[in-house]
């Protein structure tokens, strides 16, 4: 989750379709949640990041004050995705509306993104119910040996395995108050992608609900200038988002390398 203080909007720039000998380009549509279960700027990186991902999504934002609504917002989608915001459980009674749209959508053969707060809200408690038996989303903070355990906004270390297979130790991504998915292991249906590197805890992962995709990530790989800007804190890596590419195809893709 998120709480912005004097953020500064970093908006999205639309961009153009992609024009070939035989006319425009198709791009993917990916729906991205705007209302009041978001902090202000999230859900425009989290677009961002989606525009600029291999995929090369066409975003929509939907939402109650959106000109156009989540359950309408999907119909033709690829992806929804949800980034960060206030209050888990506030944010659950604010969508709670879309759950069973939501929960279609992916048992279709749709795919949800679920960054931060959006990850939260994916698991079975003040969630969508949408993971496999036995798993559930919590706060990483109060878990055994976490690297944080308060709610300012930080980095932290990550544990990353690339849909490609390499791993990548310790790299430093955003984090405020991220979820850790528990309940999986290597038997558990899906994929674990990422780990806290402090305790091992899951980070992110990969799982399937019906004929679609759940992916969740518990920092921000979607965090840009303006965030840390914004938090007054540096990423000792520098601003990258290869993680947060990765982490978008590999959903896509159901938790494996594209062909």
């Amino acid at each position: 989750m998120r709480y912005v203080k004097s953020f500064t909007l970093h908006m999205a720039v639309l961009s153009s379709a992609v024009m070939t000998a035989f006319g425009a380009h198709v791009r993917p549509k990916a729906v991205v949640y705007r209302g009041p279960a978001s902090s202000p700027g999230c859900p425009e990186s989290l677009g961002q990041l989606l525009e600029s991902s291999p995929s090369n999504f066409q975003v929509v934002y939907a939402g109650p004050n959106e000109p156009v609504d989540v359950i309408e917002a999907l119909k033709g989608a690829t992806v929804y995705a949800h980034g960060g915001g206030p209050n888990w459980s506030k944010a659950y009674r604010s969508t709670k509306k879309y759950q069973s749209a939501i929960r279609s959508f992916v048992d279709n053969g749709g795919h949800y993104l679920g960054f931060c707060l959006g990850a939260y809200l994916a698991g079975p408690t003040n969630g969508y119910g949408l993971l496999p038996q036995g798993v559930k989303t919590n706060r990483e903070v109060e878990q055994k040996g976490a690297q944080i355990e308060g709610e300012e906004d930080t980095v932290i270390q990550v544990d990353w395995k690339f849909a490609n297979g390499h791993v990548d130790k310790k790299r430093w991504l955003y984090f405020q108050d991220g979820v850790v998915i528990q309940g999986l292991n290597d038997k558990s249906p899906g994929r674990i992608v990422g780990r806290y590197s402090a305790n091992g805890d899951v980070a992110a992962s990969i799982t399937p609900y019906g004929k679609g995709w759940v992916g969740l990530v518990g920092p921000h790989p979607e965090a840009d200038d303006t965030w840390y800007d914004d938090a007054e804190i540096t990423n000792p890596e520098g601003i990258k988002f290869d993680i947060g590419h990765d982490f978008v195809e590999a959903t896509i893709n159901g938790g494996c390398k594209a062909s």
